[in-house]
């Protein structure tokens, strides 16, 4: 039977067979390789957390200014001098949580530049990227204002390098107390009536670079410091969160959990994991492609492993465990960088595919992971979004996060796919009552896949998918040709009733939505 088209998620292959060819579009033949694929319907991992699609803004290159935040005398389109586009286009998505001011610029960043009126708000510079002097136009009020009109939950990310207790203190009591102190009508007076309630506060960032070049018991000990003054204000209880590992550094953790000495633990520890690229965007050679992508299986097993060590300080769980940010970073190119800002990076099918491995890595660790935030949204590193003036488009890892969208809030499940060289197939597979999301990336650039799922414990009413898909891997939604890579209907089969088959193009991020019999 033949069933209809749509989302998303999950397949991958026990046994890789090369058999036959599959002819693509610009008539070059492709070996197919038949992948088969267990969905175990009642083998639950854990929900998965809606914060594990995050975002990260920083005040670098574009990201902010001329990204995000236009200002309201701009001829460019905007909402009280949010860009519109990138207001209607990230809404649209759906934005769980968005962390602020960086990066590397929270840790020089004091938020008292940024609150009052904006044309009295000092001139600083922006040591970190580029020397450039902003006019901290965008301070807390502009950022909790782009929060509301997402619907975003605000993650304040605090300065601990450059910064003292009572500064951080000062924020949260500005951001959070209802009235009556000094701080909270000094807001009030800034026109916000309503407390922000903030729950996420970093204490500090990259601690061990950028935010102090500190040893982890040197960290520890600030942290504790700070964490001592961070209390309630108001009804909202902070969720603080300590800076970890650079990528899957175990001496950083277990240093810095044995500097805590078992005291004021934090609601949420923070790992950065990059995959790194030797390419600029559109130049990626095949080799370096593959090692890119391979870099998602380290990034899960640094999942695994730092959340074992968490266990071993924190038997309970109560730290949760955090990818705050994460993405490819690939060469930049000067001429660009001096056109659109520092770190400004193209977003090709390559990068979409690494998206939605990273993301399918998160849901198969569920039960470990609390928050992941993939750098940055616009602009800088793997954004969802490009803007250039009046100009703004979405970029292949935006409409990777769509395809992906569906699994948020759900259940998700083990699947058995087999032993797999890196980078595989990759999958993952949710599920909410009789509604089974299935999402499958195939990272090659010369083999096909035709996959074969059976789900364990149930059988398909119906199906529909959706597919992200160029043959060429250095393809890139441009300003000039900006729908290059959209998401198309798919073709998505059943060969039993409680089989799915479905065949997958060489670099293609392919979403099955199934109603369960």
């Amino acid at each position: 039977m033949r069933i209809p088209v749509s989302r998303r998620h999950f397949i991958a292959g026990t046994g890789a067979a090369l058999v036959g060819a599959l002819t693509a579009r610009k008539g070059s033949a492709y070996d197919t390789i038949e992948q088969h694929v267990t969905v175990d319907l009642n083998a639950e991992i854990a929900r998965i957390n809606p914060e594990l699609h995050g975002h990260f803004a920083e005040h670098l290159g574009s990201c902010t200014y001329g990204g995000l935040w236009v200002g309201r005398d701009s001829r460019i389109a905007n909402i009280e001098g949010y860009r519109k586009q990138a207001v209607d286009w990230l809404k649209a998505l759906g934005i769980p949580v968005l962390r602020w001011p960086g990066g590397c610029f929270a840790d020089d960043y004091h938020w008292r530049d940024g609150v009052g009126p904006q044309d009295k708000r000092p001139r600083t510079v922006n040591l970190h990227w580029g020397n450039y002097t902003e006019d901290n136009s965008f301070g807390t009020h502009e950022f909790i204002g782009l929060c509301r009109l997402l619907g975003a939950e605000p993650y304040l990310a605090g300065n601990v390098g450059s910064g003292t207790p009572r500064e951080l203190r000062d924020w949260t009591e500005y951001c959070n107390y209802p009235a009556g102190s000094s701080l909270s009508e000094e807001r009030i007076r800034n026109g916000a009536a309503e407390p922000f309630r903030v729950r996420y506060w970093g204490v500090g960032n990259e601690n061990w670079g950028c935010g102090g070049n500190m040893k982890p018991e040197e960290y520890a000990g600030h942290y504790r410091r700070f964490a001592t003054y961070l209390r309630p204000m108001g009804e909202t209880k902070p969720f603080l969160i300590a800076c970890g590992p650079n990528s899957n550094n175990i001496d950083w953790s277990r240093n810095f959990l044995d500097g805590m000495q078992g005291k004021q633990m934090p609601s949420g520890y923070s790992m950065h994991f990059y995959s790194s690229g030797k390419n600029t965007p559109e130049k990626f050679t095949i080799e370096n492609m593959e090692e890119q992508l391979a870099s998602f299986a380290r990034m899960e097993k640094a999942v695994q492993q730092q959340r074992a060590l968490l266990d071993s300080y924190d038997p309970d769980r109560k730290v949760g465990l955090m990818v705050d940010e994460w993405g490819v970073w690939d060469r930049m190119i000067p001429e660009e960088e001096k056109t659109h800002g520092r770190l400004w990076q193209q977003s090709t099918m390559r990068s979409a595919v690494a998206a939605a491995m990273g993301l399918n890595v998160f849901h198969r660790q569920a039960d470990k992971l609390y928050m992941c935030n993939i750098a940055q949204i616009v602009n800088v590193l793997q954004s969802l979004l490009l803007t250039n003036d009046e100009r703004c488009i979405r970029t292949s890892t935006y409409y990777a996060f769509e395809l992906l969208k569906p699994h948020r809030a759900k259940t998700a499940l083990r699947v058995d796919v087999g032993a797999m060289e890196a980078p595989g197939l990759s999958v993952s597979a949710s599920r909410q009552d009789g509604d089974l999301v299935l999402t499958l990336v195939n990272p090659k650039h010369g083999s096909a896949m035709k996959v074969s799922c059976s789900l364990a414990g149930g059988t398909v009413k119906a199906a529909a998918a959706r597919i992200l898909h160029d043959s060429d891997f250095n393809a890139a939604n441009t300003f000039e040709t900006p729908d290059r890579l959209v998401i198309r209907e798919h073709q998505v089969t059943s060969a039993g009733g409680s089989t799915l088959q479905i065949s997958l193009p060489p670099m293609a991020v392919a979403t099955v939505r199934i109603a369960l019999g």
